[in-house]
């Protein structure tokens, strides 16, 4: 397995591999880029069915991560983190504490957070080992209401530039994925009155969902046929590919999914089938930059924060106007425009 040839490398600053085998510890951390500051991003721990299709996670989402800060106008730039192992099961104190000692050898080069599979509790046993770990309770805590609440403004956005419609009243939505941010932006849709349709390969998710919130639940290869206004990848990525993009039947795509296009071609699939894609980094970056406040020394508040996330609706509505005169798929737009931040940084 080769790094540096792989597509998915793009000149990334330091990609670490880290492996403590007391604690079953196999894990991937790559710092795409530190030329705004020190590269934050979040940890996810999942079951790769190789170590190749780990890093090639990690090494899409922290080149993701650098574009979703530059965006948002953080000074911070972009990492991640991926630990190997199912987080059901294989979770322990030694784990953590292990992949905190990693985090702390970079020296403030990398901060990490929660992500799939991981939660706050998980986080403060990684603090044990360094203090670079972000998002923790007394802090700004969970990330995942404000992430939720950024795709639902980002979606509002969206709606208004496809549909012509200031309100999602009425609107049917299809809704892929139902963990923390799934569920959160469920409520907001609910609460405004869209017609919720939702998957997830948790049933207990998708009951809790159908229960509360009287959402219409389809089994998970089904949602991609559903005949909806906007169609909202909440799960894992590459979701939007060559098998599932032919079945969409929708207008709009917005949702909180990391790198939701398989290959940047698939934007420009979307685009002739004139389907307004919504560039994920841009529309999921609430919860990064709730997190953002603790590395810029001020005492946390939600609503500072809140105000701050209002802000993605403004980028997203120059990025859809800027993929229309100039004739191309938001996703390059949106990529060129992170480039030309980091690039004016580095220099």
């Amino acid at each position: 397995m080769t790094v540096f040839n792989l597509r998915a490398y793009d000149d990334h600053e330091n990609v670490v591999f880290c492996r403590d085998k007391e604690s079953g510890l196999s894990a991937i951390i790559g710092v795409h880029s530190t030329a705004l500051g020190p590269a934050v991003g979040g940890c996810r721990m999942w079951e790769y069915n190789s170590d190749e299709s780990a890093l090639v996670d990690v090494l899409r989402l922290s080149r993701g991560m650098s574009y979703k800060n530059a965006l948002a106008g953080l000074k911070m730039g972009g990492g991640k983190s991926v630990i190997i192992g199912n987080s059901k099961t294989q979770k322990s104190e030694a784990l953590f504490e292990a992949f905190g000692r990693f985090i702390d050898n970079l020296n403030g080069q990398y901060y990490t957070a929660e992500d799939v599979g991981i939660n706050p509790a998980d986080m403060a046993i990684v603090n044990r080992s360094t203090q670079f770990v972000l998002g923790l309770e007394g802090k700004s805590g969970d990330p995942s209401p404000l992430t939720a609440y950024g795709v639902y403004l980002g979606m509002k956005s969206a709606v208004k530039h496809r549909l012509n419609r200031d309100s999602l009243e009425g609107l049917k939505i299809a809704v892929q994925g139902l963990g923390h941010v799934g569920y959160y932006l469920c409520e907001h849709l609910k609460n405004e009155g869209a017609e919720l349709i939702v998957t997830d390969i948790n049933q207990e998710s998708v009951d809790r969902v159908v229960e509360n919130l009287g959402a219409t639940a389809v089994d998970k290869d089904e949602i991609y046929g559903q005949q909806v206004d906007v169609y909202a990848p909440c799960a894992l990525g590459a979701t939007l590919n060559d098998l599932t993009i032919p079945q969409l039947n929708c207008s709009v795509i917005a949702g909180a999914a990391n790198n939701q296009l398989a290959e940047d071609k698939h934007g420009e699939i979307l685009k002739k089938k004139n389907i307004l894609y919504t560039p994920d980094y841009v529309i999921n970056a609430g919860g990064i930059i709730n997190v953002s406040m603790e590395l810029e020394g001020s005492t946390y508040d939600k609503q500072i924060a809140c105000e701050k996330v209002s802000a993605i609706s403004d980028t997203l509505t120059e990025i859809f106007q800027a993929a229309e005169t100039e004739e191309k798929t938001t996703n390059v737009v949106a990529d060129e425009l992170a480039r030309k931040r980091i690039a004016e940084a580095s220099r």
